[in-house]
């Protein structure tokens, strides 16, 4: 892969591209480009490779350039581009749909396609308010996030999202929208290994917003089952059950935005498996694809289902949807994800390596400046001090070493985090890690 020629780009054949999440002009005047992937590793313009340690952006599950994957596409592509959902569609996309529902926990068993995890959160804050109305309970309007949840882009997820970097600069938001406390308390469990074991009294408080609001007014609790753009914060033990208790107790619909925990990450299709609560509603995109075609998915459970079909046989359940709901390609990618997924049997794997992996971030607790180290599946944070005049410096640090020593990893202010394709060995784990460890001997 060495051998691919670098792309004739200059700052000002670059300059039309706006750069999502990015300081464009910084950005353009050094940039960072990558020409290929394969496996676990991208190419970057000048021919170096890269051990992607964030699987691409927590998506490319089964590591890059997967033939199976490409080749469905092509086929799909050449056979037929596109069709219209809207009264219409392709086998593809129930026998994608059919495979989906398979793997879900419970009687998750039916699948809305969107386009993007963003899309499907948006998704499924709508068909919670509409179950209601359906069942003629259209009082129950509020939604209730977490703090330092990230739940995609859209208004309905910057909403019920709970990173203030994120909300600022395009409020006001949606009304009827509160949010419970994190779970990131360090001074009681930093350090853990998987789930803490502080914490789980955390989710009464939603019995708290149940009497300030009146339960009857809720609609849905979102939560990412782990947050991840927030931290990597694995659940404390006992925490998601008595949220589930509470929702249930109260009429409440339970989503888990399980963008980056869905397909594997964790080492079971779902993260709902792994941390044995069930939802109402799991939202899904990234590994579903493997990143390779745009896609998201909602999976409602068979009740959330029911709830709509209440009227004539003719009428639409759900007057909501996307030109590229179901698209012939992301099926085609999708269906040869799952099979990639079956062929390498990747979750017994992920469980497998998870140990090593946790052994190996958490060998690097007594290194210069990490004050804490959290980990569960194949994700991890280390959280460093930041420098008392320069937040986020130290994380951008640690950063920047990697890539220049051949590892790609990714930064939140001071926080470290990893993310690697899950068909990640050993010897790779080892490589992240001990980059990692000579970058913290490094810092000031």
């Amino acid at each position: 892969m060495n051998d691919v020629p670098a792309p004739t780009l200059t700052r000002e054949t670059m300059e039309p591209y706006w750069l999502p999440f990015t300081a464009n002009r910084k950005f353009k005047a050094d940039p960072r480009l990558f020409v290929a992937a394969e496996g676990m590793y991208y190419t970057t313009a000048d021919g170096r490779r890269i051990l992607d340690g964030m699987a691409g952006l927590w998506c490319v599950n089964a590591g890059h350039g997967q033939r199976k994957i490409v080749d469905a596409i092509k086929a799909q592509a050449e056979r037929m581009d596109y069709v219209s959902s809207f009264g219409m569609s392709h086998p593809l996309a129930f026998e994608h749909a059919r495979q989906i529902a398979a793997i879900a926990p419970g009687d998750l068993d039916h699948v809305f396609f969107a386009n993007s995890g963003s899309e499907a959160v948006d998704t499924s804050l709508k068909i919670a308010r509409a179950y209601h109305r359906a069942r003629g309970d259209a009082g129950r309007t509020r939604l209730i996030g977490r703090a330092k949840g990230y739940h995609g882009m859209g208004f309905g997820g910057l909403s019920v999202a709970g990173m203030a970097r994120h909300r600022k600069d395009f409020g006001p938001l949606l009304p009827d929208v509160d949010h419970l406390s994190h779970t990131h308390h360090p001074e009681k469990n930093a350090f853990s290994r998987g789930r803490p074991a502080w914490g789980a009294h955390l989710a009464d408080e939603l019995e708290d917003l149940c009497q300030i609001h009146d339960p009857s007014t809720i609609a849905a609790v979102i939560v990412e089952p782990v947050t991840g753009s927030g931290g990597v914060l694995p659940p404390p033990v006992g925490y998601l059950e008595r949220l589930r208790r509470i929702c249930d107790r109260h009429g409440i619909l339970l989503i888990f935005d399980e963008v980056i925990t869905g397909f594997g990450r964790l080492g079971t299709a779902f993260g709902a498996e792994l941390l044995g609560v069930q939802p109402d509603i799991v939202t899904c995109a990234k590994g579903m694809t493997n990143a390779a075609v745009p896609m998201g998915g909602v999976l409602v459970s068979r009740k959330v289902w029911d709830g709509f079909q209440q009227g004539p046989e003719s009428a639409i359940e759900l007057f909501h949807g996307y030109t590229y709901s179901g698209h012939p390609l992301a099926c085609a990618a999708g269906l040869a994800t799952l099979e990639v997924h079956r062929d390498l049997d990747l979750y017994a794997r992920t469980r497998r390596e998870a140990q090593v992996f946790e052994d190996a971030a958490h060998a690097l607790r007594d290194q210069p400046f990490v004050v804490d180290i959290r980990n569960i599946g194949l994700l991890c944070a280390i959280e460093l001090a930041p420098r008392a005049d320069d937040a986020g410096a130290r994380g951008l640090a640690v950063n920047r070493h990697c890539f220049d020593a051949g590892v790609l990893i990714r930064n939140a202010a001071d926080t470290l985090v990893m993310s690697p394709p899950l068909i990640i060995g050993d010897g790779e784990i080892a490589r992240i890690f001990d980059t990692i460890r000579d970058a913290l001997a490094r810092l000031s």
